[in-house]
């Protein structure tokens, strides 16, 4: 086994945003595993899937251990997994906060921690969290459970990234606005846009760039980057 190259786990990989990080990763010479709940089978010899629940601490395993079988170490981890319940705070369901909290929150603590253990292995390594443009609310939208939980995300980026700098492990997390995947499928584009000072929603691809700049930006940690149009700083 040739185990010289870097390795990447991606979590929710198999549409929208995971799929291009799967893609930019691939350009950077990574080879990736990729999880989520319906990913199929790869034709490209350097990507492993993984189908599971990323909220099992069962499935963080299955993915980590498949990355050690298949390639031999793990270098990065990529939180992309989440999920996105829109409603009144006193709409909200008990299944709502499970569903969201067993995706968003368990997701990121059983495959964090799964991943970490191999990352160790290394000289060092990257723990990048999708999270949320959560700072200003929502306009347009109900984003409570988007703050509980995103917003808990981005202040654990910063708790860990100081946890781990002695090992050389850097924590970073990127926040996205609006973007352009298959859970925007036949909403209103231009309206979401303009909840964006740049007027516009944002694309999968624009998302990728930034975790890609903190792959390489080796002297960046507990960084939280924007990529909303400029939401975050208001409208």
């Amino acid at each position: 086994m040739n185990t010289s190259q870097k390795v990447a786990i991606v979590t929710g990989a198999s549409q929208g945003i995971g799929a291009e990080i799967v893609k930019a990763y691939r350009k950077l010479g990574y080879r990736v595993v990729a999880t989520s709940r319906t990913i199929a089978p790869s034709n490209d010899p350097d990507i492993a899937t993984v189908a599971g629940d990323i909220g099992e601490r069962a499935t963080a395993q299955r993915v980590v251990a498949e990355a050690l079988a298949r390639f031999g170490r793990v270098d990065t981890l990529v939180n992309n997994a989440g999920i996105y319940i829109g409603k009144p705070f006193t709409q909200i369901s008990g299944d709502d906060y499970q569903a969201i909290m067993n995706v968003n929150m368990a997701g990121f603590f059983h495959i964090t921690q799964a991943a970490l253990a191999a990352i160790e292995q290394q000289a060092g390594g990257h723990v990048v969290t999708v999270t949320g443009s959560i700072e200003n609310g929502s306009k347009g939208g109900y984003s409570a459970l988007a703050a509980l939980t995103k917003g808990g995300l981005n202040a654990a980026t910063r708790a860990l990234a100081i946890e781990y700098a002695g090992k050389r492990i850097r924590f970073n997390a990127v926040a996205p606005g609006v973007t352009r995947t298959p859970m925007q499928a036949g909403k209103d584009h231009a309206l979401l846009g303009s909840f964006h000072p740049l007027g516009r929603i944002g694309e999968p691809a624009e998302v990728a760039d930034a975790i890609v700049f903190l792959e390489n930006a080796q002297f960046t940690t507990g960084e939280i980057i924007h990529v909303d149009g400029g939401r975050h700083a208001g409208s």
